[in-house]
């Protein structure tokens, strides 16, 4: 018998753990018999005020248990997160009935790329089996979805430290795939070494061209660091892996680390402290998106080059009470000085508002092209009064 004491008290925590999970799965299939009835009754999946008078009652009681009020409700709003997209994930399985049950999905790099990793995670929701398909550029992404070699394409396209991404902008211009999901996932770029080593040992420094640019202050204070450009994270981190030597490290996420069996020498090292980086998932046909469930639709329009073009195209959303969260021009392709707006918008493309918006629009621009309609996977979570 051992004569730690510690073993009796985690072997009890770890009992506790797996009953937790067992009641999350009975909570998550709960969560499922709660969509179906709004979806028979027309209801809207997320109920805030529910929410908040939940919240409120669980930190009361959180109270009585002395558990802090802030700890009770992050844990309860991530819980209600992933309620939120489970019940959206069913009713659009619901709707598009063709949707697959294994998925081939292209992303950029090997195994452990930020992209393989919200490839994983977006397949864990609306998928029984993932084929994961790596590639080397934004563009094979799109060629291996438009062949039929993958049957969605997952692409980052903004990030809250760098910016927009233009090259996947770009390719949007002259692809015929369609937007039919996203997906943000916080970036936690980290310092990852294949061997015991310090900073003052480090010689050069692997990874993919954005990692640098959304952590160029803290690379700032090494100099004489070389910067060494990859085609992903993850193949950085090979690389390094491959080195094993304690002057080479790649910058790179802590779970795509882990597969290649590196550690971590440093954390957090974007110039912003909420990192993160906003997916769209492509594929070559559009989705419909259940009435239900907030939706997104992503336009791109060339205007007339005359004064007030954009100002009388961005009315037209106004007029109609559609609310734009992004835009975005780029230079349209073998026209010089031309541009092409991105826009998405808060609003069902089947929705009577974004239908009469359309029609307003083709009258008054060049061109105008829908690139999709999509579930809205952002949860903005409602906090306690």
């Amino acid at each position: 018998m051992s004569d730690n004491p510690l073993l009796g008290i985690r072997e009890r925590i770890t009992a506790l753990d797996l009953k937790l999970l067992e009641l999350l799965a009975e909570r998550r299939d709960l969560a499922l018999d709660v969509a179906r009835t709004k979806q028979a009754s027309h209801l809207p999946i997320r109920d805030k005020e529910r929410e908040r008078d939940l919240l409120n009652a669980l930190v009361e009681a959180g109270k009585k248990q002395r558990l802090d009020g802030y700890y009770i409700t992050r844990l309860f709003q991530l819980i209600i997160e992933d309620s939120v997209l489970t019940q959206q994930a069913l009713l659009q399985q619901n709707i598009n009935q063709d949707t697959l049950r294994t998925a081939r999905i292209a992303f950029l790099g090997p195994k452990g790329s930020y992209s393989h990793l919200a490839a994983r995670q977006y397949a864990a929701r609306h998928f029984d089996h993932l084929i994961e398909c790596g590639c080397s550029k934004f563009d094979d992404i799109f060629k291996q979805v438009e062949i039929g070699q993958a049957d969605y394409g997952i692409l980052p396209i903004e990030n809250t430290s760098s910016g927009s991404i233009n090259e996947v902008y770009d390719l949007l211009q002259s692809t015929n795939l369609f937007i039919v999901g996203e997906l943000t996932n916080p970036i936690n770029h980290c310092l990852l070494s294949a061997v015991d080593t310090d900073l003052s040992q480090i010689e050069v420094v692997y990874s993919h061209p954005q990692p640098f640019q959304q952590c160029n202050q803290y690379l700032n204070g090494f100099p004489h660091w070389k910067i060494e450009y990859c085609e992903s994270t993850s193949a950085a981190m090979e690389k390094v892996a491959s080195l094993k030597s304690p002057k080479a490290v790649a910058l790179g996420s802590e779970p795509g680390g882990a597969l290649y069996k590196l550690q971590v020498l440093e954390h957090s090292l974007a110039n912003q402290k909420d990192n993160i980086t906003r997916f769209i998932i492509v594929a070559r046909k559009r989705v419909e998106v259940a009435p239900q469930i907030p939706a997104k639709t992503t336009i791109i329009m060339a205007t007339g080059q005359q004064s007030g073009a954009l100002v009388e195209a961005l009315l037209v959303l106004r007029n109609h009470n559609i609310v734009m969260t992004k835009l975005e021009s780029r230079p349209i392709n073998g026209n010089p000085w031309e541009e092409m707006f991105y826009i998405d918008t808060q609003a069902n493309l089947n929705s009577a508002n974004m239908q009469a918006a359309l029609e307003d629009l083709t009258p008054i621009t060049r061109s105008i092209k829908v690139l999709g309609c999509y579930p809205s996977e952002t949860v903005v979570p409602v906090n306690p009064t």
